[in-house]
């Protein structure tokens, strides 16, 4: 099941929050910093305990690691990083599916049955949010379709101009 939500990711009370993070996963603006500040101190000390995988980048973009919630609602939070948007040829989209593909299949392998997203790199990174709600909705019906787990996914909107959008891209009848 999808749901739209329009509120704070911090405030779900999923098996796991997505955290629309960046590269070095050490707290940011937007989402990232929010949910930071939620979750707290402990989050950043895990974060840093990753591994680099190249210097300064414990997550490259489409990537996924999975994190306690500590001071959080969520068990869970599952960070991702997203395209920078560079104008749509430079492989942004797929990068975004795989970041929606790869928190759906942690969220599947360790057996979550909630998962909350919010609207990845359409904030800072500026990605359009109606390209971006496509292909996020696209990936997760796919996963819903094939998969048992999650069995509830949540958009949560901090906008409403947002979630107006997430809703008519769903409400579409090509769907």
């Amino acid at each position: 099941m999808i749901e739209l939500v329009q509120g704070d990711i911090t405030a779900q009370t999923t098996d796991a929050i997505v955290n629309a993070a960046n590269v070095g996963l050490l707290g940011g603006g937007g989402v990232d910093g929010a949910i930071h500040r939620a979750a707290g101190p402990r989050l950043l000390e895990a974060c840093a305990a990753l591994p680099e995988v190249e210097s300064g980048v414990r997550c490259r973009p489409g990537e996924t690691r999975l994190l306690p919630g500590f001071g959080l609602a969520a068990r869970h939070v599952i960070a991702t990083v997203g395209p920078v948007w560079r104008g749509g040829g430079h492989g942004e989209d797929e990068t975004l599916a795989s970041c929606y593909r790869s928190c759906l299949a942690l969220a599947s392998e360790h057996a979550l049955e909630s998962i909350a997203f919010p609207s990845i790199s359409t904030g800072a990174y500026g990605f359009p949010i109606e390209r971006a709600a496509r292909i996020a909705l696209r990936e997760i019906r796919g996963h819903l379709h094939r998969a048992e787990r999650p069995a509830v996914v949540i958009c949560v909107l901090f906008s409403k101009a947002d979630h107006d959008v997430y809703r008519a891209v769903l409400e579409e009848a090509a769907w």
